[in-house]
């Protein structure tokens, strides 16, 4: 069975209630990403910046602008299903870092809250969006009869 690449990332219907979950499973926490981070993160970014997380020597205003991007932008798309896939794939980046390295000398209490987001977005990374989606009713395509 040859496969192309776009048969290994096109949007797939999981079933009614797989597909409604899928929804809730984008939409709360795609939602509250964007409006309890990333748009906080953004409205404050001059003040925000120059005490900023210095990931890999970046310089805090650039590693703010990637976390903007990520918990703002990438969280808009999540929530509405356009590229799904990809766009989980800098907020799993983003919680990798929280978890992994700004907090993991700390109790767990501390970095449970990114370490569930880090979760969900691997699981919307692995499923997709489903079929209420954006990506669904672009991309997904359909077997001839």
């Amino acid at each position: 069975m040859n496969k192309t690449l776009h048969d290994l990332i096109r949007p797939i219907s999981h079933g009614r209630y797989a597909d409604a979950g899928l929804l809730l499973l984008r939409f709360g926490p795609g939602f509250t990403m964007a409006y309890a981070h990333g748009w906080g993160k953004l409205m404050h970014f001059g003040e925000y910046s120059a005490d900023f997380y210095n990931f890999l020597g970046l310089g805090g205003a650039f590693s703010l602008a990637l976390t903007v991007t990520a918990e703002l932008f990438c969280s808009i798309l999540i929530v509405i299903g356009l590229g799904t896939r990809l766009a989980s794939i800098p907020l799993i980046i983003t919680m990798m870092v929280i978890v992994f390295d700004l907090k993991a000398d700390k109790p767990l209490n501390e970095f449970e809250t990114p370490l569930l987001f880090m979760m969900i977005f691997v699981v919307l990374l692995i499923t997709g969006a489903g079929k209420y989606s954006l990506d669904y009713k672009f991309f997904s395509k359909t077997d001839p009869i």
